[in-house]
């Protein structure tokens, strides 16, 4: 596969995302606008997977949304430091899926994980995800791992396994609230954590890279991980998505060798 069909490819997996404190409510609907118009310009080249916002905008982005297709992705569980009660967390991503939220990305009880309570942090993600489905059926759960907390290899593994036996529809490297964001080399440990896990249940679970991914090359990278590990059947928006903002543009830059501004 060359290099432009993998960067088509990869505009269709992006979770289009706005994550600032200055957003509002009329630059995230712009922002749902700008996909809703996106094939006016662009006829040849997929929408994004979901728009990535606030759980307070889902309500936002779904009444605007004009394609069901692409979801309603929130940020939940008290993002990015995921310090808060249970209760808390299970309230805000609950209430984001009454709102219209297709998929919630949560962030692993590191408070828990990195004081050797895997228990806890086992059980919030169990109960999250319990909570959300029982109020659509559907909804996907992604648990960031922020691995750049996450210091050693076994670190990672342990939470890759741990957030996929808990239940995780995805397991996503970062929030890109702290450094080092996303790696390859994380990467590359958990998707030889989901093919492993795969082999013991048949059990699918998506992976995400997010947090500091921009360019072509990095599309390209991660594209090729998921290839040499995981194999065809993930590179498909099911199973493989981009948390990125400013990705969309370079590739639609790249794709019409011209500078494009449109997201």
């Amino acid at each position: 596969m060359d290099n432009k069909a993998i960067y088509k490819a990869v505009l269709g997996m992006i979770d289009l995302t706005s994550l600032n404190s200055t957003d509002t409510y009329s630059k995230i609907q712009a922002m749902t606008e700008k996909v809703n118009r996106f094939h006016d310009t662009f006829p040849g080249y997929p929408l994004p997977a979901s728009i990535c916002v606030y759980p307070n905008f889902a309500r936002t982005v779904a009444a605007t949304r004009a394609d069901a297709d692409v979801h309603v992705t929130v940020v939940g569980g008290c993002f990015p430091a995921s310090q808060s009660t249970l209760a808390v967390k299970v309230a805000e991503c609950t209430g984001a899926v009454v709102d219209g939220a297709d998929e919630v990305d949560i962030v692993l009880a590191l408070n828990s994980f990195l004081d050797k309570d895997a228990e806890t942090a086992h059980r919030e993600i169990v109960e999250i995800g319990a909570a959300i489905r029982a109020v659509k059926a559907t909804a996907h759960l992604k648990v960031i791992l922020e691995t750049g907390a996450l210091k050693e290899k076994s670190l990672i593994e342990d939470a890759s396994f741990l957030a996929m036996e808990a239940g995780a529809d995805f397991i996503k490297t970062s929030t890109g609230k702290m450094q080092p964001a996303a790696t390859p080399e994380a990467a590359q440990i958990m998707c030889e954590c989901i093919r492993t896990y795969h082999g013991r249940t048949g059990r699918m679970v998506g992976f995400k890279p997010a947090g500091g991914i921009a360019t072509p090359e990095d599309a390209v990278t991660y594209w090729n991980i998921v290839a040499d590990t995981l194999g065809e059947a993930w590179l498909d928006k099911r199973y493989f998505r981009f948390g990125a903002s400013r990705m969309a543009n370079n590739l639609l830059s790249a794709l019409e060798e011209r500078e494009i501004k449109y997201y």
